[in-house]
């Protein structure tokens, strides 16, 4: 049984997350608290296996509690963030911290849509719980129909012939990825070759992502436009309400944005940008799954694999969840199993061979 408490200022919040999580099978929520000063009492009489922590709260805002956590307490945290961009970047920074993941604020005045937002916290709770915590230095149910990467693009039977040399590298990640990514890309010199990136994110945080990702690094990151030019140096993010897909024009690489349906049920979706790949770049990419809840990518690196790309995977005691790295381990696609702190040098060293 998974205990949770639940921190937030609203009574309505508290209320309407207890009577979600308490609905579903395996999860209770044993408590709640209006501040992180009752909260902190709480956490010690009651023990919880996950929090769900609001940001703004009276006498003392969710960030500072979360640091304080997590320097005295490291615990699985569950973040709810408004979906905007001043909600992005306190959001970006609970994850810096070593919150697990995050689900929008409830809209307690709109029952429609309900159901889905039930769903996600459900699952995101049930992740938490079983996900490795980074400190900084679900029940069975009626769900949207999954679809391939099918509905998307087409698969072709064999990836045509490539006269270029230009390497590219493409990312995917999902939970615990935007540290994941930033990790990777700090570690990265400004001569690599051009990389492309699908996170699971919402559509109002992935530009403040790359925004802060670029403040970090050596590469120049930016959100991906469509009919840019990929070009070494650069590393492009797919947008959170788009899947990025990279197309040949010429010997030239392209970022293509795509409005199809969700894939896997993610958009931006990890399979529809390694097909593209696979395709349009065959031996001369290479793959990388960093951490991530579920499957979604997995199909399209074994592509990638059988048009002669290399393929890297994030090792499991490194991942804060090893669903999409340990689905490419499982179905035999990955040349390399590393930690994270090996993978830039991995990259390095088959970019430049």
């Amino acid at each position: 049984m998974i205990k949770v408490l639940i921190i937030d200022d609203s009574a309505l919040v508290r209320q309407l997350l207890t009577e979600i999580l308490d609905k579903a099978p395996g999860i209770k929520v044993v408590g709640s608290a209006a501040d992180p000063f009752v909260a902190r009492e709480k956490i010690k009489k009651l023990n919880p296996d996950v929090l769900t922590l609001d940001v703004e709260m009276p006498r003392m805002d969710g960030i500072t509690f979360l640091g304080n956590l997590m320097r005295l307490r490291p615990m699985p945290v569950v973040m709810i963030s408004t979906l905007t961009e001043a909600g992005a970047d306190v959001t970006l920074r609970a994850l810096e911290l070593g919150a697990v993941d995050f689900v929008p604020k409830p809209k307690v005045d709109v029952v429609q849509g309900l159901d889905e937002y039930a769903k996600e916290i459900i699952e995101k709770v049930t992740t938490a719980a079983g996900a490795r915590v980074r400190p900084m230095k679900t029940p069975p149910q009626k769900v949207e129909e999954k679809l391939s990467a099918d509905a998307v693009l087409s698969k072709k039977i064999k990836p045509g012939h490539f006269r270029t040399t230009d390497r590219i590298i493409g990312i995917g990640a999902s939970t615990g990825g935007t540290e994941a990514i930033k990790d990777v890309l700090v570690g990265l010199p400004p001569d690599m070759p051009g990389i492309v990136i699908s996170q699971h994110i919402p559509a109002a945080f992935s530009k403040p992502f790359a925004e802060r990702v670029n403040s970090m690094c050596r590469l120049m990151v930016s959100e991906a436009v469509d009919g840019q030019q990929v070009i070494p140096g650069h590393a492009y993010i797919a947008p959170g309400d788009k899947h990025l897909l990279v197309v040949r024009d010429g010997a030239r690489y392209v970022c293509r944005l795509n409005d199809g349906p969700p894939v896997n049920r993610h958009k931006p979706s990890v399979d529809v940008m390694f097909r593209s790949l696979a395709q349009n770049a065959g031996p001369n990419a290479v793959g990388l799954m960093l951490t991530g809840m579920g499957a979604d990518g997995a199909e399209g690196m074994g592509e990638m694999k059988e048009a002669g790309a290399p393929i890297i995977a994030q090792d499991e005691k490194s991942s804060v969840v090893w669903g999409m790295p340990g689905e490419v381990v499982k179905r035999g696609f990955a040349d390399s199993i590393l930690p994270l702190n090996k993978i830039a040098g991995k990259l390095i060293s088959l970019v430049t061979a």
